[in-house]
């Protein structure tokens, strides 16, 4: 059985967060620790304790999912088969590079917390939103945006085409109220829109990209001790100027991760285990490939994951 680690992205975070993982493992909590001391603040008791808002704010939001599932892996990882792939949902894409050597933990760690103000920045200079079309085909969603910029004359594209039957768009409020009202004539049944008030993978992240294109130029990468499979790309890339393009165009284009599953199957893959908070891409690892084995990490409690009752 060859298995691949799945690293989330937003939408995964909730208040109380790694904590059993933090009281259990040594590793773990080492590991939260010096991501609070390299930050200047306590960004584990954000995740424990809340409150929720501030949580949910883009800007603590991704080094905290960044922190958390790391830590999980740190903790577990010697309980766990070796993978053969290592890939991200998004933000989860950063977790990941760490987690196969071609990120360093500090590293990563600033760039997604500049990451995530970058982003709310772009958020209130330009605000959009994010909807989930569910029982959508990707065609009907390309199509359902398409219809939208042309009725609002405001940008909206495809933003995550994650599984069968889920893809997220992405763009201006304008835009996206548009296509609430011309969801049904594009065959989309239900339509629902996301507690966001920011539009990753579109271009309203333009105004940001350059900004965070310097900061990609500093930091070191290397060559992965695992491949990672890249959400621009759908495919793994293990070139450091490569992956640092790749991740400088994930801002703006659209999170391949159907593709990517299907395309790690396709190099028989037949056993995923996502690593991180919550089980949100185990779900759509179901729905995409049926027959493959999906687990969470977070579904085991520490003591059962780590061997141990600590």
């Amino acid at each position: 059985m060859s298995a691949a680690f799945l690293f989330p992205g937003q939408g995964s975070q909730y208040v109380g967060m790694g904590l059993a993982w933090y009281r259990a493992s040594d590793e773990a909590r080492i590991f939260c620790d010096e991501a609070d001391a390299s930050l200047g603040y306590a960004l584990t008791e954000l995740c424990f304790a809340g409150p929720e808002a501030q949580l949910n704010q883009t800007e603590f939001t991704q080094p905290a999912l960044f922190v958390i599932s790391l830590a999980m892996w740190q903790a577990a990882k010697t309980m766990l088969p070796s993978p053969v792939f290592v890939a991200g949902h998004s933000l989860g894409e950063f977790s990941a590079l760490t987690a196969a050597g071609a990120l360093d933990f500090d590293a990563g760690l600033h760039l997604v917390a500049e990451r995530g103000r970058l982003m709310a920045r772009a958020g209130e200079n330009m605000p959009g939103g994010m909807a989930v079309l569910l029982g959508a085909t990707l065609a009907a969603a390309e199509s359902l945006c398409d219809a939208a910029m042309a009725a609002s004359g405001q940008p909206l594209v495809v933003a995550n085409d994650n599984c069968p039957g889920q893809v997220v768009i992405s763009g201006a409020l304008a835009a996206l109220d548009a296509a609430v009202t011309l969801a049904a004539a594009h065959g989309v049944r239900r339509m629902q829109r996301l507690a966001v008030s920011v539009a990753p993978h579109s271009v309203l992240m333009n105004e940001v990209q350059t900004a965070f294109g310097d900061l990609l130029a500093d930091v070191p990468l290397h060559v992965p001790q695992v491949p990672v499979v890249l959400n621009a790309t759908a495919a793994p890339v293990s070139a450091p100027e490569e992956i640092r393009q790749a991740l400088l165009r994930q801002l703006t284009s659209p999170v391949r991760w159907r593709e990517s599953l299907v395309w790690m199957a396709a190099q028989g893959v037949d056993h995923f285990v996502e690593v991180g908070p919550k089980d949100v891409l185990t779900g759509m690892v179901r729905r995409t490939l049926p027959d493959a084995r999906a687990e969470a990490l977070e579904a085991l409690a520490p003591c059962v994951a780590l061997g141990s009752e600590g």
